[in-house]
């Protein structure tokens, strides 16, 4: 007679087949990973199109103009900045291990990586974004309305507040998590 407390092999059979599907499920990101690596490569082309167009029209360009193409080139950069965040780090997280332990290039955040930590980078990256967006406007405003002014700062302001929002949060939760 089988004990009660005590699950059948079929029942234990079961539920590894059920673990090791939901386990393995994480794979299926590693598509999306490849995918932000070529959107990165991407990036890298309309850089160089874009610094090409600069060092070309050089002698022709005011310095608005070259602010504005040079902000271009930075906003590119921290896109690409995030991008290697989200890849790097979403797969650490999320999907396995990439054991560069002792490896010179390791970012330091990386040894030190979760869901909370990655969100409060993003979250980060993204008001530096909105930032280099909000001057090129800023520099550019006498071509824009105020309508759309307003509304870019008003989006600039809530990526902040949700930065804010997002870094309190993981405060009290790591807080909470040091109680227990």
């Amino acid at each position: 007679m089988q004990d009660k407390k005590t699950p059948s092999a079929t029942a234990y059979k079961q539920s590894s087949v059920m673990t090791n599907i939901l386990f393995g499920s994480r794979w299926l990101q590693l598509p999306l990973y490849l995918g932000l690596i070529i959107a990165q490569a991407v990036y890298v082309f309309f850089f160089g199109v874009e610094l090409v167009h600069l060092v070309a029209k050089a002698n022709h360009l005011v310095e608005a103009d070259i602010m504005l193409i040079v902000l271009g080139l930075i906003d590119v950069v921290m896109i690409s900045n995030l991008l290697i965040m989200v890849i790097v780090g979403g797969y650490e997280t999320f999907v396995s291990r990439l054991n560069l332990a002792g490896h010179p290039d390791e970012p330091d955040w990386l040894s030190h990586v979760n869901a909370n930590l990655l969100k409060v980078k993003l979250a980060t990256a993204i008001i530096g974004i909105s930032s280099i967006h909000l001057l090129k406007t800023f520099i550019n405003a006498e071509n824009l309305t105020d309508k759309v002014l307003i509304w870019q700062t008003i989006i600039h302001m809530t990526f902040v507040f949700s930065a804010v929002a997002i870094a309190y949060i993981d405060k009290l939760m790591s807080h909470n998590n040091e109680q227990h």
